[in-house]
């Protein structure tokens, strides 16, 4: 996926989920914050540069800039850190549709409902003897990383819990069942399950994978105006 009319400033305040503080060549403005996480450790005020999109202003939008790339500085230097939650989803759908999951993928539909839970992906693909498989898969995206190591969730998710659940019914029912985990970000050395902060998550994603649920791990290329399942 490609944002458009990309702006470089340095990150002053959140002073709620939704917005943020931005300095761009030396004037402040407000631009929306595309995640609700917490993400503290991304946003340090005076200090992290970001990229924002312009919307402009012939908008009905609230504000004009929305906060999609941060740059983290690491001990192996600059890491570029894609921060739109909304993003997973969309290169998720752009992943299945160029043959990255299956080569043979007929159908997909976003956000269906099975039971009393609805999934971001619900996709068909032929199997060889010409069999046609249903498929449900949900997709977090992943922002936490601390030398190499990449954690979800970074903060305590019951909707998280309820998901995968639902995805656990859905492999019992004869459904293919996926949990994708799209790492906003290019280079990482692990992956785990956030225990300390969501002890709840961690155990249900390990039982759904003894089920039959499939875990994936996909990390990203980014770049200031781009993002792309690698």
């Amino acid at each position: 996926m490609k944002y458009n009319n990309i702006v470089e400033g340095i990150f002053i305040s959140r002073p709620n989920r939704f917005i943020a503080h931005v300095e761009i060549d030396g004037e402040e403005v407000v631009c929306h914050v595309k995640n609700t996480g917490r993400c503290r450790e991304l946003l340090i005020p005076g200090k992290t540069k970001v990229y924002l999109e312009d919307h402009g202003t012939n908008t009905t939008r609230k504000t004009r800039y929305s906060l999609i790339t941060v740059v983290k500085e690491t001990s192996h230097g600059e890491m570029l850190i894609n921060m739109d939650s909304q993003a997973p989803n969309k290169v998720a759908k752009e992943w299945l549709e160029s043959g990255g999951l299956k080569k043979n993928v007929t159908y997909i539909k976003p956000e269906k409902t099975y039971g009393d839970s609805r999934f971001d992906l619900y996709f068909e693909y032929e199997e060889e003897q010409g069999e046609t498989v249903k498929a449900y898969m949900e997709v977090k995206g992943v922002t936490l990383e601390n030398e190499g190591a990449v954690k979800f969730p970074d903060a305590p998710t019951s909707r998280g819990v309820k998901h995968i659940e639902g995805l656990v019914r859905a492999k019992q029912a004869g459904y293919d069942a996926y949990i994708l985990f799209v790492v906003q970000l290019e280079q990482f050395t692990s992956f785990e399950a956030n225990a300390e902060t969501d002890p709840a998550f961690a155990e249900a994603l390990k039982n759904a994978s003894m089920r039959g649920v499939k875990v994936l791990v996909k990390p990203c290329i980014v770049t200031k105006d781009t993002l792309q399942i690698k």
